[in-house]
Order: C-alpha cells, then sequence, then structure tokens
C-alpha cells in the first residue's frame, strides 16, 4: 500500500483528495494545510473552472498537518504530493525529497528552469522519484491522440494545431496572480507545451505574437519549428474568451493515414480516414472530472511501486515543457523567433 500525503488544499489538492478514492493500492492517509477550517474539513471555499465545488469533508482516520516539517517526519507516509502555489513547488520538493519521500508536484514543476533543474538535482542525490503531474496524457481524447502518435498507428504526424482557451480566472487569488503562477502563458499553455513535447519532442526554434498585460502574456499563438520534414506544429493558448465560454481545448492531428480532430463541448473525438469514413472512439472517463487525475495518481502509485519514474510523468519532460513557454513568452516580447537550447 502506498501512503500519500497531500500538502495545500486549494482546488487542485481537493481534486487530488477525491480522484485518489478510486487508486488500486494507495490511499491519501494526510494533509497538510495552514487553514485550519480546511483542517477540520470545511472545504465549502474551494471551487475551480471544472469538477465539483468543495463541501464539507469527513476527514476521519486522515491525519491533518499545519507544518510541512511534522508531515515529513512521518514514517507512515510514502508519496507526498504537492498542490500548492506554483512558486512553493521548488522549496516543498527539495524538502520531501530529502527527508526520503517520493515526491509528486502539480503542474508547472516550478517557474524557472534553474529552480526544475534544481529539483531534478535534488532527486538524484536522494535517489527518490520526482513526479510531475501533467493530467493531459491522461485525459481520454488527449491519451487517444498520444498512443496514436506514438505507435504510428496511422502513419507519421505531418500537421498539428493545438487550442487551450479560457476565459480570465476568478475563482482564486492564486491563480490571477503571475508572480505565483507565470500567468497563463505558463500556467494554462504548459499543458500544451508538455503535450507537444511527449508527442514531437523538442523544437529547434519557436515563434509566437501574442497579447501582453501587465508584463505577463495573457494570450499567444506559436509555431513550433522542427526544421526540414517537420512536423509543422502550431498551437492558440490564453486567457481572453468571454465568460459565456469559459473554457476551451482540442486539436486536429494530421497523420499520414488519418486526421483527428476534437474540441471540448463541440465535437467529440473524431477520425476521420483516407477512404472518407470516420469515427468516434468511445473515450471512458470522458463524464468523469476526476478520472483523468485518478489515472495520472495510479500512475504515480505504481511508479513508487516500481522503483521507476513513468515517462508521463517525467520531471524532465515538464522541465522542458516549462523552458517552452518562456522561449515563447521571449518571443512574444521580441517578435523574433527564439531558439531552444
Amino acid at each position: 500500500m502506498v501512503r500519500i500525503g497531500i500538502v495545500g488544499i486549494g482546488f487542485m489538492g481537493m481534486i487530488h483528495y477525491l480522484a485518489a478514492r478510486k487508486l488500486q493500492g494507495a490511499k491519501v492517509v494526510a494533509i497538510c494545510s495552514r487553514d485550519e477550517k480546511k483542517l477540520a474539513g470545511d472545504w465549502t471555499t474551494i471551487q475551480g473552472n471544472f469538477g465539483p465545488r468543495g463541501e464539507m469533508m469527513d476527514l476521519s482516520g486522515i491525519k491533518t498537518y499545519r507544518d510541512l516539517r511534522d508531515m515529513l517526519a512521518d514514517p507512515e507516509i510514502d508519496l507526498i504530493d504537492v498542490c500548492n502555489p506554483t512558486n512553493l513547488h521548488p522549496e516543498y520538493a527539495k524538502q520531501a525529497l530529502r527527508a526520503g519521500k517520493h515526491v509528486l508536484v502539480e503542474k508547472a514543476i516550478a517557474l524557472s528552469a534553474k529552480d526544475a533543474d534544481a529539483m531534478l538535482a535534488a532527486a538524484r542525490e536522494a535517489k527518490r522519484l520526482l513526479m510531475v503531474a501533467h493530467v493531459l496524457p491522461f485525459v481520454p481524447e488527449f491519451a487517444y491522440a498520444a498512443e496514436a502518435v506514438r505507435s504510428k498507428r496511422f502513419g507519421r504526424l505531418l500537421g498539428a494545431h493545438f487550442r487551450r482557451i479560457i476565459s480570465q480566472p476568478d475563482w482564486s487569488a492564486d491563480i490571477g496572480d503571475a508572480s505565483k503562477t507565470g500567468g497563463p502563458a505558463v500556467d494554462l499553455h504548459i499543458h500544451d507545451t508538455h503535450f507537444i513535447g511527449l508527442l514531437c519532442g523538442v523544437p529547434g526554434h519557436v515563434m509566437s505574437t501574442g497579447v501582453v498585460r501587465n508584463d505577463a502574456v495573457d494570450y499567444l499563438t506559436t509555431q513550433y519549428l522542427y526544421g526540414p520534414g517537420g512536423p509543422a506544429v502550431t498551437c492558440s493558448s490564453g486567457a481572453v474568451a468571454m465568460k459565456a465560454r469559459p473554457f476551451v481545448h482540442g486539436f486536429e492531428l494530421y497523420l499520414e493515414k488519418a486526421t483527428l480532430t476534437f474540441e471540448s463541448g463541440v465535437l467529440p473525438l473524431t477520425v476521420l480516414h483516407a477512404d472518407g469514413t470516420a469515427e468516434s472512439p468511445k473515450s471512458e472517463g470522458a463524464d468523469d472530472a476526476t478520472a483523468a487525475f485518478t489515472n495520472e495518481l495510479q500512475a504515480a502509485v505504481e511508479g513508487v511501486k516500481a522503483g521507476k519514474e513513468p515517462d508521463l510523468l517525467s520531471a524532465k519532460l515538464a522541465r522542458d515543457a516549462l523552458v517552452l513557454c518562456w522561449k515563447e513568452i521571449e518571443s512574444v516580447k521580441t517578435g523574433k523567433a527564439v531558439a531552444i537550447d
């Protein structure tokens, strides 16, 4: 049994707690928060842009900690799940690793490549797993697309366009603070750069245009330049939509033998075949707001059991996704193509 301690009971901490109820061979045994009401089970102030609102929680049998150091001293916790704001990820993750715990940290891994590299170094030194919770590869439609591209079931990927647009977030003070999250071009868009890295690897250059507000990039469109032979990949992402449509994400992937298309709330995952036929593969868990997070946490649990980092939770891939975001921000602000080191 893998015993999990969750640090940070905001929206994402709550989602992880709910998702963990369905885990096999693991359970949440402890939570850590500075909020006394949340430690007492009053989660009614928690809300996000999907899934359930917080409610009164029965925390019977769950250990509660106000101080991370006390949680890390608990020998009956194997995996620390860090769900607090991104600017706190490096210090909390490093403390947990040094205490001999395996770590799953919510995306983004950190706000800077320097901090991300320090986290990877701490994991190597502690000989513990550092995993980063990028949920998109576990969302059914994206999981199908990733498998299709990586297996080359429909041939080579020729081109792709990704889209992730939200309205300005107002459900959390932290989420709207670019100093804590990096702004939409990091906190939101890193879903896309991570998934593009998973499918295509790191491009040689990026070329981006966008909208800058208060020195943070709120919206951008990027070309990922892989050189001759492609693939030709673009993405539009940001927080510019009106509240009448608060969230949409999707893709079109052009492969040698099929086109895959999906747009949340509009078009289900559809495979367009070369012979003119089309099919919509069934997406298990598509109607469950926490199913993808359960699968993500289950992958982390299996990683702890095996002592091996799951490739979909790779800290290196998460670090590279962070670098891409900042290079795109640089491209927006300079108006020039930017090389990826």
